[in-house]
């Protein structure tokens, strides 16, 4: 199943701020292996299939370092579409000297790791759908150790050359200040909780493991960072539809959530101030 495509909502590019463009560029091309799209002076558009943009990075005019307990970004994470190429980029990370950690969460295999300016990357694969256990509603997920050498095998004789060209924005994974107000207002956005973890929550639609992942790790209550520093200016919901769309905005604004006309779609913003950019795929 492709839970990245219509009927379903699911994420799309994520743009961020970073402190020095040059050394972010650098970074995402040859450590995360991305290809540019658009490049301006204070902006790159990133992509891995040279067509679909799915990373944005920005140098804002006086930007300043990430902060410290904040809501935002906790990582954006990057689907690959097979083991073979998860074991390539380890085989790479390795090469490159590549600080990196490494979870198994049943329903996925992930890395993780962080750019020059701290902003938290996740690179994984599914496991099959018919593999995932369910019970109520709820997807069993969990954190054990990653078998990275039976990952690498898979790979065998294949050599890095950068994000496959079916590599999607799997899903994104934010730092919130109150889980039961957020998870009210991304339900209007029509996601649902499919894993409850201590202090974060896991939703999905069309029964996805996780296309958002909300937690109160940095406290809760945290503020939102300040305008133009490091970390995430926003992110993408891409909707099957104008008639889905029309319905979630309907919802958002019934909740008093502002939502705005923003060049080909909307942009509204999560109780914690995490912006979201609206539209149809």
């Amino acid at each position: 199943m492709n839970f990245h495509k219509a009927p379903y909502t699911y994420t799309g590019e994520v743009h961020l701020n970073v402190l020095d463009l040059n050394r972010a560029v650098k970074f995402y091309k040859e450590v995360i292996g991305f290809k540019v799209l658009v490049e301006a002076a204070d902006k790159v558009v990133l992509t891995a299939d040279g067509k679909t943009p799915l990373l944005i990075i920005e140098q804002p005019e006086n930007v300043t370092p990430k902060e410290a307990h904040k809501s935002g970004l906790y990582h954006f994470a990057l689907l690959l579409p097979t083991r073979a190429d998860l074991g390539a980029i380890i085989k790479h990370f390795i090469q490159h000297n590549v600080r990196i950690g490494a979870s198994d969460h049943l329903v996925s295999e992930a890395l993780y790791l962080s750019d020059p300016d701290g902003n938290g990357i996740e690179i994984y694969i599914d496991r099959d759908p018919g593999v995932w256990s369910w019970n109520n509603g709820k997807v069993a997920m969990s954190t054990d150790p990653l078998d990275g050498e039976s990952i690498v095998a898979e790979s065998a004789g294949r050599t890095w050359e950068g994000l496959p060209v079916g590599t999607v924005m799997g899903h994104v994974h934010l730092h919130v200040a109150n889980l039961p107000e957020t998870e009210t207002f991304y339900n209007a956005l029509g996601f649902e909780v499919v894993t409850n973890y201590p202090q974060a929550l896991f939703m999905s639609n069309g029964k996805y493991h996780h296309h958002i992942g909300l937690n109160t790790w940095n406290g809760e209550g945290v503020s939102r960072p300040t305008a133009g520093s490091v970390g995430l200016q926003s992110y993408t919901l891409i909707y099957p539809n104008e008639t889905v769309l029309k319905e979630a905005i309907t919802k958002v604004e019934a909740l008093d959530g502002k939502v705005e006309l923003d060049g080909s779609g909307f942009m509204t913003e999560d109780p914690s101030g995490n912006r979201i950019s609206l539209r149809v795929g």
